[in-house]
């Protein structure tokens, strides 16, 4: 038996992040859409308000779901974006929990929200990658790395 050879990760690994950094970005903005021209603006705000959390998170919510969104598909500091949503992820993450893990169960449960926090993880830890317009600022490092 063969199996597959694959190039090596290095000549991949930016179009991976390129691919999770996309993905990221247009569930972010759809979810921003999604609670705009849905559930409207107002019903946003109750929603928030039923679910435990205060009124006005819809607002930041809203604004970083479409604005991190956009920002995350092309290319502007990836890395602090990611950053960014993590919050609204866990926020989502909690109101999904009780619900269950399945998605198809009533009220939606929390196996989307969580792959979403990966998702971000992943990217705040992999970096920009290469395919990026600005780049997020890196801390620079107190030593030189051995080749």
């Amino acid at each position: 038996m063969r199996f597959p050879t694959f190039p090596p990760t290095d000549a991949t690994l930016p179009l991976g992040i390129l691919l999770l950094r996309v993905s990221l970005g247009v569930m972010s903005i759809s979810h921003g859409f999604m609670k705009i021209f849905l559930l409207t603006i107002p019903g946003t705000v109750a929603f928030f308000e039923n679910v435990g959390f205060p009124g006005w998170f819809a607002y930041p919510t809203l604004f970083a779901e479409i604005v991190c969104g956009i920002l995350l598909v092309i290319g502007v500091m990836p890395r602090l974006m990611a950053l960014l949503l993590l919050p609204i992820q866990f926020g989502a993450l909690t109101v999904h929990y009780g619900n269950g893990w399945i998605f198809t169960n009533q009220g939606g449960g929390w196996e989307y929200p969580a792959f979403l926090v990966i998702v971000a993880l992943a990217l705040v830890l992999l970096g920009d990658g290469p395919f990026t317009l600005l780049r997020t600022p890196d801390k620079p490092r107190p030593y030189k790395p051995t080749e």
